[in-house]
């Protein structure tokens, strides 16, 4: 099954490849490494990514375009499978024509499903790693033991060992780090200069969550020593990050909205960051709320201006990672850490990594308590921020 049709290290190029990674924005920035060694090679590089990863896709280099298909197989809230749903993805492949697929999948999931319809919309040669028999759906099979000598490599590496099976590796020059485009947005007039250390407190699982309180005594210990700490959410998380903030953040939001409606803007437009030249405020201990206030773009600038970023087992780590910055990660063993912790920056794993729900992939935590990580007291946390801040602090 693996064979190489011509397509080794000096070959001609590639034309269109179609690149599936069809979960979760931190999974779509990892596959960044494996998609710039198909992109070295190729034409164009369209990316096939779910609506959970369509943003983190748009951020790559290499990335010509995205196309998005929620799968019934991987999304955590599935659409049912039905006829129309999938001749729409067959339809728009077959109009895409790509010359190879690479399927990119975590070792839970199977590429199968998605070869199936690749190969019913005319897709020529399809690559992916396989543990099941895959009969005539894939050109290029790659076999991992995953409960072997593969069991903890890193889930970037995992992906580029199916690039290069494929025939596609880094161009010279290439460290193979995670990555984004640049330049990213100015983040300064979210947060003013940089230096700060980024708290993200939500998750895409309640079984890799830290507690709420837990992450609001992390954000006074920060601030009493003198740090400046800017929150950041989603838009469905603006009470977690409120809670977190705490009051601490009343006089840096007063501020920011006085300095908004100083510039004619409406209360929304400076809940939303668009003040045009307006900093936040930014003196030794002060806490700015940003949950809800950045697109994915805009979050990876906030994070490129962090000393650190405290996360949990989630996109925005994987996104620090992307931008260079060091991370903190509270990391539930429900997936493996040698798999999945922040790739290729400083860090510090916390958390149990041989709690009793280790490598259950539960989204709800099947153990009373949480222990994991509810173990793990905000002292800690913060005196890992201060091992791996990086030396950004800019004179306010």
């Amino acid at each position: 099954m693996d064979r190489m049709d011509g397509m080794g290290g000096a070959g001609p190029r590639a034309g269109t490849v179609l690149v599936a990674r069809l979960d979760n924005a931190g999974d779509v920035l990892l596959a960044g490494p494996a998609i710039r060694a198909v992109a070295a090679r190729a034409r164009e590089v369209v990316l096939l990514a779910g609506p959970h990863g369509r943003a983190a896709g748009e951020l790559l280099p290499g990335v010509s375009r995205v196309l998005e298909w929620r799968t019934p197989w991987i999304d955590p809230e599935p659409p049912p499978v039905s006829g129309a749903h999938v001749t729409r993805l067959i339809r728009e492949i077959r109009r895409l024509a790509p010359e190879q697929a690479l399927i990119f999948t975590s070792f839970h999931q199977s590429p199968l499903p998605l070869a199936l319809l690749l190969r019913l919309a005319g897709t020529p040669r399809i690559a992916a790693i396989s543990t099941d028999y895959p009969g005539s759906l894939l050109d290029v099979r790659r076999v991992v033991d995953e409960d072997g000598e593969d069991a903890d490599v890193p889930e970037a590496e995992r992906m580029l060992g199916l690039a290069r099976q494929a025939g596609f590796d880094l161009p010279p020059g290439d460290d193979g780090r995670l990555a984004v485009r640049r330049p990213l947005p100015d983040a300064g007039r979210l947060t003013g200069p940089p230096g700060y250390v980024v708290v993200h407190p939500g998750v895409s699982a309640p079984a890799r969550a830290w507690p709420a309180e837990s992450w609001a005594r992390l954000v006074r210990l920060l601030a009493a020593e003198g740090r400046r700490v800017v929150v950041t959410g989603g838009p469905g998380e603006r009470v977690l990050t409120a809670s977190v903030a705490g009051p601490a953040d009343r006089p840096a939001a007063d501020a920011f909205t006085a300095g908004a409606a100083a510039h004619g803007l409406t209360p929304g437009a400076a809940e939303h960051g668009l003040a045009p030249g307006h900093r936040a405020p930014a003196g030794p201990g002060s806490v700015l709320d940003l949950g809800g206030r950045t697109n994915l773009a805009e979050l990876a600038g906030v994070i490129a201006g962090a000393c650190a970023v405290v996360a949990a087992n989630t996109g925005p780590a994987h996104l620090a990672a992307a931008v260079g910055t060091p991370v903190v990660s509270l990391f539930a063993p429900v997936v493996p850490a040698a798999r999945w912790a922040p790739y290729g920056v400083p860090s510090v794993v916390l958390g149990d990594q041989h709690a009793p729900c280790r490598g259950s992939r539960a989204r709800n935590c099947p153990i009373p308590g949480h222990p994991c990580l509810s173990s793990v007291p905000a002292e800690e946390v913060a005196e890992a921020v201060g091992r791996v801040a990086a030396p950004r602090e800019a004179t306010v």
